[in-house]
């Protein structure tokens, strides 16, 4: 077992750093937790890209109407610049922890592992900083957001 004072190098992680943005963002994104109201509103705006960091298959089963699918393991500076054009464009994240009532498209996490903390911090480590995140928890079947997804009922 290394002793704390042991180090193993690896220029590809940093940790040290993370924990810096960490600090930075926190009261950028406190400002920038929308209610359900200012998300729609902003969502619906031109040059918006509301994006969707769970699992694909979680994405196909339900989503917010015109989201876009970049799973969080996917997260890199190629894949991010495909579905976001520039590193001011107005970013609107949400994740399971937003949503009650469709246990298997949004399954909680435990609070601390939040999707929404996880992406906002990395898209803001990438260079993006115009990030937002819906803030309440709501219900699937109340909410005025509107779905899209195989578990999704067409209206009649």
């Amino acid at each position: 077992m290394l002793r704390a004072a042991d180090k193993i190098p690896n220029p590809l992680i940093d940790y040290a750093r993370f924990r810096q943005i960490t600090r930075e963002v926190a009261p950028i994104r406190e400002q920038h937790r929308l209610t359900e109201e200012q998300f729609a509103a902003m969502s619906a705006e031109r040059g918006t890209v509301v994006l969707d960091a769970r699992s694909a298959d979680k994405y196909v089963l339900r989503h917010i109407c015109g989201a876009v699918s970049l799973p969080f393991a996917d997260f890199t500076a190629e894949s991010l610049a495909k579905v976001i054009p520039s590193k001011s464009t107005r970013v609107l994240i949400y994740c399971n922890n937003n949503f009650q009532g469709a246990p298997i498209a949004f399954a909680s996490k435990s609070p601390a592992a939040s999707l929404n903390i996880s992406t906002y911090i990395s898209l803001a480590t990438y260079g993006y900083t115009n990030i937002y995140e819906l803030g309440p928890l709501l219900d699937v079947t109340t909410t005025k957001l509107t779905f899209e997804g195989t578990e999704v009922k067409p209206e009649k």
